[in-house]
């Protein structure tokens, strides 16, 4: 259901992933819009690739909420360019719906980043309208650590998302290394809350007595994630006669090589991109969950399936530096274990969970008060405290 406002709005929702295409972060900002409608004038810009309105109605959800759903043209397996194109496309179509709803207060996230909040920054400025900028990830570095934006870019890009850090009125992310990031780089002195991502929603997935030995992955199979290491120390484990399993789905840049290890060892299975509840379900069949991660991202970027990860029960097997924000994760919530990101180091460190009796971790009293904090309902409550003080009326 959606309704039209006339007059200025008090709040803009603006990000391009949105319900019912992605069931966490869209399904948060839909109840953070449904919540406030019936004291504020909500709307909520997005990119549509489900026919949101339809499915709006269909399930019975958005009451007085206005939406500006703008044509989606890509996705994570597009090329680059089209990507590219796509963003510059919704930075217009906000612009367009900026104006046309004159909100005082607007949340932007960097989905996309740097150009979409930048707009924002220029409206605010224009219009006396304050913005939350929520970074779950701060670019453009952490796009430049996977694939070298040409240096003239990279500073330009650079510079308007410092402005656009330091003139926000609140900003939001995710660890507390990423927001010391944000405070050297940026120099805002605005108030800086740190909101880690929730988990996906883990109702129906079938509770299992018995895990399966092994290890799963499920998410972005690309370029920060390690994956060429992975499967190295996959390989090495496995041809030495390992017999754990291994399970991974999601897609990405090396989803394809994933699939040859699959079709070459028969512990290993590649399922390709799943539905968020058929992750949950194989995180949970699962003893342990990989978690590799490029060190330097750790600054700028935390991986969004650690939340999952949590919630299923699996031992956590972090791949990376042990002064890194995830090292330091998974050891203060005892989660499981941090091995160096090298083959020989990783290969090992499978031969000695298998012949351990049991994971590491479980649902340790570490791990519940974890588990609390992020919980979905827990979320989409620090958000409504966050934003409304700013939506005013």
């Amino acid at each position: 259901m959606t309704v039209s406002h006339s007059g200025r709005r008090d709040l803009v929702i603006i990000n391009r992933s949105f319900w019912p295409s992605y069931p966490v972060i869209g399904e948060a900002l839909l109840r953070l819009a449904e919540g406030l409608a019936d004291t504020c004038r909500v709307s909520v810009i997005l990119q549509d690739r489900d026919d949101i309105r339809r499915q709006l109605a269909e399930k019975h959800r958005g009451k007085g909420v206005e939406f500006f759903p703008g044509k989606g043209w890509s996705d994570s397996s597009s090329r680059v360019y089209i990507r590219a194109l796509d963003a510059v496309f919704f930075m217009c179509w906000v612009v367009f719906c900026l104006l046309r709803a004159r909100p005082k207060t607007v949340y932007v996230s960097t989905d996309p980043p740097v150009l979409v909040p930048f707009v924002v920054m220029i409206y605010a400025r224009i219009f006396r309208a304050r913005y939350v900028y929520h970074l779950q990830d701060i670019h453009p570095e952490a796009a430049n650590i996977a694939v070298r934006v040409h240096p003239q870019i990279y500073r330009l890009l650079f510079w308007m998302d410092r402005i656009t850090m330091r003139r926000a009125s609140v900003l939001i992310t995710i660890t507390d290394e990423m927001a010391e990031e944000i405070r050297h780089r940026s120099g805002t002195r605005a108030p800086i809350h740190i909101l880690c991502n929730p988990a996906v929603s883990f109702d129906g997935v079938v509770p299992v007595e018995e895990k399966i030995r092994g290890f799963s992955f499920c998410g972005n199979a690309g370029r920060l994630q390690r994956i060429p290491l992975l499967l190295d120390a996959i390989r090495k484990y496995l041809d030495a006669g390992g017999a754990m399993q291994f399970a991974f789905a999601g897609g990405g840049y090396f989803s394809p090589r994933l699939s040859d290890l699959a079709n070459q060892y028969e512990q290993v299975t590649y399922l390709g991109v799943v539905s968020a509840k058929e992750a949950a379900q194989l995180n949970c069949d699962y003893e342990w969950a990989l978690l590799p991660i490029v060190d330097e991202v750790t600054r700028f970027a935390f991986p969004s399936k650690s939340s999952s990860y949590v919630f299923s029960g699996a031992a956590v097997l972090a791949v990376c530096g042990e002064q890194t924000s995830v090292a330091q994760w998974v050891e203060k919530y005892g989660l499981g274990k941090v091995v160096k990101p090298q083959v020989d180091a990783l290969a090992e460190a499978f031969w000695q969970i298998e012949k351990e009796d049991a994971p590491a971790s479980s649902y340790t009293e570490d791990r519940s008060t974890l588990m609390d904090e992020l919980r979905f309902e827990r979320f989409v409550q620090r958000l409504k405290d966050i934003v409304p003080l700013q939506a005013g009326s």
